[in-house]
């Protein structure tokens, strides 16, 4: 992203002297005698000293005011960083999604898109949310990967999509071993059986194995127990995940081994000639 800045002494200046023309630090005064440069700067200005709130407004005068000018569109990509800046995530990506349609090849675009899915992605830090949010965060960040391969966006863009993926097993895993504490086996069983078929590739697959070998020998399904146990021996070895399930089976008189046709058998039949993990 490229952030457009004057000489420090300058901006200072300026914005000393604007205030004391009227420019007062509510942003609440008629702006139509500045120029679209002198509201940037201000609005740059309030950046620094970190009220991203009221440089978002000023940014966003220059659109309303100079709405065709080169300005303008500085202002735009500068408002959807300026809100993302204050944590008013609907207002950054309306600004950003702004830019896009606006602009669509322009050299910022690659960034109004990564601001726009860093909208969603930094409201799922807490497993327990809507998940909603993480979707949309998945749906952006593929946008910035498969539109902007080559932007230097595309890289974070790649490690946040592989983060939000394993925020959404992380949440089957949460609901699964609520179940699981609670006798519902079944319940959790079909938890754990999304993560191991539909987020293999996260680092919850290893202990999604082993609460189907809990859950399934609970419920007294022995081949499925041991076909968990079997596909944990095959690609997790050495975790503490396939030591307790393999305990598990052990002190029940069985082991780990793919018997039967059920649906874990065939995975681990599948895994074993290269089709599968």
């Amino acid at each position: 992203m490229r952030i457009f800045r004057s000489p420090i002494l300058f901006v200072w200046v300026l914005c000393l002297a604007l205030v004391g023309c009227g420019l007062s630090d509510e942003p609440t005064v008629d702006l139509e005698n500045y120029s679209a440069k002198e509201i940037y700067d201000r609005g740059e200005f309030e950046l620094q000293r970190r009220r991203p709130g009221k440089a978002a407004f000023f940014f966003g005068e220059i659109e309303r005011l100079y709405p065709y000018s080169e300005w303008a569109k500085r202002g735009v990509i500068m408002q959807a960083f300026a809100y993302h800046q204050d944590k008013d995530y609907e207002n950054s990506r309306a600004a950003a999604q702004r830019y896009i349609d606006f602009y669509p090849a322009d050299e910022d675009a690659a960034y109004a898109q990564y601001l726009l899915a860093l909208s969603y992605y930094d409201q799922i830090d807490d497993v327990g949310r809507d998940q909603g949010l993480t979707f949309q965060a998945l749906q952006a960040l593929r946008v910035v990967i498969e539109r902007y391969p080559d932007s230097i966006y595309a890289k974070e863009a790649a490690l946040k999509f592989d983060l939000a993926f394993d925020h959404l097993a992380a949440k089957e895993m949460e609901i699964g071993r609520y179940y699981l504490r609670r006798g519902h086996f079944a319940a959790a069983i079909k938890r754990f059986r999304v993560v191991v078929e539909d987020f293999q590739t996260t680092t919850h697959t290893a202990e999604a194995l082993y609460r189907l070998v809990e859950g399934y020998l609970s419920l007294g399904l022995v081949d499925e127990a041991q076909a968990a146990g079997a596909i944990l021996g095959f690609n997790y070895q050495d975790t503490t995940w396939y030591e307790d399930a393999f305990g598990l089976l052990t002190q029940e008189g069985y082991k780990p081994q793919a018997t039967g046709n059920n649906w874990l058998s065939q995975i681990y039949r599948q895994m074993v000639k290269g089709e599968w993990l």
